[in-house]
């Protein structure tokens, strides 16, 4: 049994060179060195896409731990291993939040990124040995969460389904509708592409090659990278003599 899969190493490792990248242009446009358009066009689009692809993998990934346990007969410790990663995510991502609220206030992430896997593997436990069902689920999650984009509403407790509240203003906003039918669709290819955790097809193994030994290792170290690439890029453009002091606080 292989230990981990190349390719979804190098596709998560794809996703965090567009993150980072995409996370420059938004620090230049926020610290008003450059005049960008982040909120429409090819950026948003492009932000949008490196989610995507991440809460794929992530979908993809608990899959491959679902099948793995189940070929060597673990699967009795597999439902806490998955509730302590949810737990885990979570708490991760309370903290992101109470570090913006210190640091930023204006914009602090109320249900990011983190929030959002730790619920979404909770809420995709009992999914995890379907196909075709996720990807039924998947879409019309999606359609739902597109839907409920074009409006917003007068309360707040529910924003993290998808009801965004009148005037919500939020760096990293990653509600269940549309975003968990991403995390669906993730469980279909995941089951559909490597069921027993064997692939189910015969990529070219380019493993050997060093760019893709890099971007795997990055796809390795994704969430560590998350958590220390904003300081980096912000720091950096601080040496360079940007004045990022007057937007924090």
């Amino acid at each position: 049994m292989v230990d981990r899969f190349w390719e979804i190493d190098f596709l998560r490792g794809t996703a965090v060179v567009m993150m980072i990248l995409f996370h420059v242009v938004f620090d230049l446009s926020y610290f008003g060195e450059f005049d960008l358009d982040i909120y429409s066009g090819f950026w948003w689009f492009f932000a949008r896409t490196t989610a995507f692809i991440f809460i794929l993998i992530a979908g993809i990934s608990l899959t491959l731990s679902y099948s793995r346990a189940r070929v060597s007969k673990s699967l009795g410790n597999l439902r806490v291993k998955f509730f302590r990663r949810a737990l885990r995510i979570f708490s991760w991502g309370l903290v992101i939040s109470l570090i913006t609220w210190i640091f930023l206030r204006d914009g602090f992430i109320v249900f990011g990124v983190l929030h959002f896997i730790g619920v979404s593997i909770v809420l995709s436990y009992s999914l995890l040995r379907y196909r075709y069902l996720n990807l039924l689920l998947g879409s019309s999650v999606i359609a739902l969460g597109v839907y409920l984009s074009f409006f917003s509403f007068d309360f707040p407790w529910l924003l993290w389904l998808g009801f965004r509240p009148h005037g919500l203003y939020t760096f990293d906003y990653f509600p269940l509708f549309p975003w968990f039918g991403a995390f669906l669709i993730g469980l279909f290819f995941g089951n559909l592409l490597y069921p027993d955790y064997v692939r189910n097809f015969n990529p070219l193994d380019l493993s050997g090659l060093s760019f893709v030994r890099f971007f795997c290792f990055l796809g390795r170290h994704s969430l560590f990278i998350y958590f220390i690439h904003q300081p980096i890029l912000v720091s950096i453009l601080f040496l360079l003599g940007v004045d990022v002091i007057s937007f924090i606080g």
